[in-house]
């Protein structure tokens, strides 16, 4: 199975076909972003290769703009940075029969090897030997065109347009999380942290039919719009650690009967020590956010309650679901996307330094190669490439994201 995007493999260590037209955009040091050629590894027998129209920013592409590394990956050399990402076929292998030239698809970052014994037991996204765009070493999917395994390439419904395809990316975070957690019409859920997402995980959780979901942050704003996704009540917390005791019982009082499932999506001592203490006995904590590699909370009171703590990394077999939520609107990640930009050098850039500048909005931009930069569904014109801003670290983040290699979230994806 070919390499995405190349692989990360030494442009000039292969032979590799020439296409002019095709650029990227290099991470060629810290804040340092050019758009040049990229040169596409040969179309092998079961990939396509795809014009990417609409992709987004996450938190890891950040870190890497930002230090050249997120936890424990560290940029090296040249690389293509972005994962997030949809397009439209331009050309499929001699072995492809699930789609063709022309087909609108939502493209799944990471190739599994798929001989590994956690491969052979379906939990691919754990697979020591994966190759994920825009992780060191390989190249990843801010291009004009990438080259892709025709498997990891999913067709999108006509009423499901490529910019809302991009965010399937993010939107896999949440439904992993709320499969892992199994979430269903009687489990009362608990978000910490309103950032990104946080928000990802309360649109997930409502599509999984939790009945009441509260979500906690210490940023008014961020609260504003979770209130406004569907957040049935929003709690603003201090940063204070000292604050615990009593905030759990607000949450508690606010959710009216027990939290079933506590999702934490920023990873803190806090956030996890008030996760754990506000769940019910028996329920379940889900670390979404890894900000810290170390934290010390209290596991034994937890323990013996048996309240469950479980970990996600990433996200496996999650794309047709996530494009069935969008295609029913059981799912509408639309009200995420707040900023778009051009394709250009220049708003490359702005792009970037918008996202990696802080602050509590949600961002998104549309990069295009002209004045339209209109994204329509299938039918429509699709001459426009597309950045997604759509993550930025949270209030409580914000000593995490200063440090080298403790956010090892992604998830939404390191």
């Amino acid at each position: 199975m070919a390499h995405g995007g190349g692989g990360g493999a030494d442009l000039m260590a292969c032979k590799q076909e020439e296409d002019v037209e095709n650029k990227a955009a290099w991470l060629l040091g810290i804040k340092t972003l050019k758009i040049q050629p990229y040169h596409l590894p040969p179309l092998g027998p079961l990939d396509v290769k795809v014009r990417i129209k609409a992709l987004g920013i996450c938190g890891s592409d950040v870190h890497h703009f930002k230090t050249m590394r997120c936890a424990s990956f560290v940029v090296k050399k040249p690389m293509v940075i972005g994962h997030e990402c949809a397009g439209i076929i331009e050309e499929v292998g001699s072995e492809v029969k699930s789609l063709a030239v022309g087909d609108r698809v939502a493209l799944e970052p990471g190739i599994s090897c798929r001989r590994c014994n956690l491969c052979k037991q379906g939990r691919y996204n754990l697979c020591p030997e994966m190759k994920f765009f825009g992780s060191p070493p390989t190249n990843g999917s801010l291009a004009n065109k990438v080259v892709h395994p025709a498997n990891l390439c999913f067709k999108l419904p006509d009423n499901v347009s490529l910019e809302e395809g991009a965010m399937c990316e993010p939107l896999s975070v949440g439904v992993h999380a709320c499969r892992r957690a199994q979430i269903g019409p009687e489990t009362n859920v608990l978000i910490m942290g309103a950032g990104p997402i946080g928000l990802i995980t309360l649109l997930a959780s409502r599509a999984f039919g939790a009945p009441r979901v509260v979500i906690v942050d210490v940023d008014d704003r961020r609260l504003s719009i979770a209130k406004n996704l569907g957040a049935d009540e929003i709690i603003h917390v201090s940063t204070n650690i000292q604050d615990v005791d009593e905030e759990v019982i607000k949450i508690q009082n606010a959710m009216g009967s027990g939290i079933d499932v506590s999702f934490d999506c920023v990873g803190y001592n806090k956030t996890m020590t008030t996760a754990l203490n506000a769940t019910q006995s028996g329920g379940k904590v889900c670390l979404i956010g890894l900000a810290l590699t170390e934290m010390t909370v209290p596991l034994t009171p937890s323990a013996a309650r048996e309240v469950d703590v479980i970990g996600i990394f990433r996200y496996r077999n999650t794309w047709p679901l996530c494009i069935e939520f969008l295609k029913t609107g059981k799912i509408d990640v639309k009200p995420l996307i707040t900023h778009r930009f051009r394709f250009s050098q220049e708003e490359v850039e702005q792009a970037f330094e918008t996202s990696a500048g802080g602050g509590s909005a949600i961002k998104k931009a549309n990069l295009s190669t002209r004045k339209d930069t209109s994204l329509k569904t299938a039918g429509g014109d699709d001459s426009c490439l597309e950045l997604a801003v759509s993550a930025r670290v949270s209030p409580f983040d914000e000593e995490a994201a200063s440090t080298p290699l403790t956010e090892f979230r992604k998830a939404c994806s390191c």
